[in-house]
């Protein structure tokens, strides 16, 4: 079997070393070059869409912002999965705003804006303070603005409406702000016969709009929430492969923020915490295999590396700790890859993420120092 990536980053990376063990094949597609690579050492093998399609048996996609010209080329292949309509979705805050009515799973109350009328309308329907994305784009804290009070109405309006003008199709969405306890998300995934496994929530902790660390958590009311919005937005798209839900947790009650139309970075941790990692289980929905286990075999929680390309050996020395790198060339705050921790019960990894503070600089890795910091109290 043959699976075409659209997009040659660490999730398709990822996803080609989950394969190889189900004897699945995976090449990826450059969309900006239109180079066909192999996902593990980027050597070009190809170029050119029609020859990456022609090649293939499946056709998947490892992030949303892809050209819609190209989705449907890939549609009309009949390859495409999980669809194009929930790839679109993902990497366009106003059709995700609608299928999250129309699934009728519990959101922020929102309004889009084109215009200054639009703002001032968002701002009567919405309330202040609000937070206001881009519709498209805008990602990992990018393209986004807080309205706090009207004296910063002006300043908003002019920064927005240089995003609205720099293409005729985008818009911003505001949102209403949201007094959330925390936020956790959901990764599950569906078959092509319709069933559902989903895994643990993840607990996740973000500096400056960033992920930072994500934890698995044990909560059964939560968990059942999740588990019945994410079922509802999958069955809504008749989604094929895995899927994410961000969510607020607002006193034990989840709102969605966000859906992820693929495998997700709060999943990481399935590589070693879980029976079926996140991306074998997206490769055998999309190549219509059944769903493995999601079942938790250890805690664990998985810590971003941002632009850093190099650990204290202490770290692999460890036990319970395993590094995966991305192959990138460093650069400041890029995901240049990540550890996943895991211990026999909570308590051994809480005690292996203070030790793993002792080890990593607080500056890189802000989110394990406040752990451990927390911890000790």
């Amino acid at each position: 079997m043959h699976v075409l990536v659209l997009g040659a980053g660490q999730l398709a990376r990822m996803m080609s070393l989950a394969g190889a063990p189900l004897n699945i094949e995976i090449s990826a597609y450059d969309v900006g070059s239109e180079n066909i690579v192999h996902p593990l050492t980027q050597a070009v093998i190809g170029r050119g869409l029609a020859n990456a399609i022609e090649q293939a048996d499946v056709i998947t996609a490892e992030f949303e912002h892809i050209p819609h010209h190209i989705l449907d080329i890939c549609e009309n292949s009949g390859k495409f999965l999980p669809s194009t309509q929930a790839i679109k979705a993902g990497g366009d805050r106003r059709i995700e705003k609608a299928l999250l009515d129309q699934a009728d799973v519990r959101n922020a109350k929102y309004y889009v804006i084109k215009s200054r009328e639009d703002f001032e309308q968002a701002i009567e329907h919405v309330g202040i303070p609000m937070v206001l994305k881009s519709a498209l784009g805008g990602y990992d804290g990018k393209g986004q603005w807080r309205l706090k009070d009207l004296s910063q109405t002006d300043q908003i309006w002019n920064e927005m409406a240089e995003c609205i003008a720099a293409t005729d199709t985008q818009a911003i969405v505001a949102e209403e702000f949201v007094p959330f306890k925390r936020e956790v998300s959901l990764v599950g995934a569906r078959a092509k016969d319709g069933s559902v496994a989903v895994y643990p929530l993840a607990e996740n902790i973000h500096t400056d709009g960033v992920l930072t660390l994500s934890t698995a958590i044990a909560d059964t009311e939560l968990q059942e929430q999740a588990k019945a919005m994410f079922t509802s937005v999958a069955e809504r798209l008749e989604y094929v492969g895995v899927l994410a839900l961000e969510f607020f947790d607002v006193d034990g009650t989840l709102l969605v923020n966000e859906i992820a139309p693929r495998v997700h970075n709060s999943g990481h941790w399935t590589q070693q915490g879980a029976e079926t990692c996140q991306f074998e289980n997206h490769l055998r929905a999309v190549c219509g295999l059944p769903l493995g286990s999601t079942k938790l075999i250890r805690s664990t929680s998985m810590i971003n590396i941002l632009g850093e390309d190099t650990l204290p050996a202490e770290v692999l020395a460890m036990d319970g700790c395993h590094v995966h790198w991305y192959g990138k060339e460093k650069r400041a705050g890029r995901k240049m890859g990540h550890i996943n921790v895991c211990g026999d019960y909570n308590g051994e990894l809480q005690r292996k993420l203070c030790a793993l503070a002792n080890l990593l600089d607080k500056q890189a890795f802000p989110a394990v120092h406040e752990f451990a910091e927390n911890f000790s109290e």
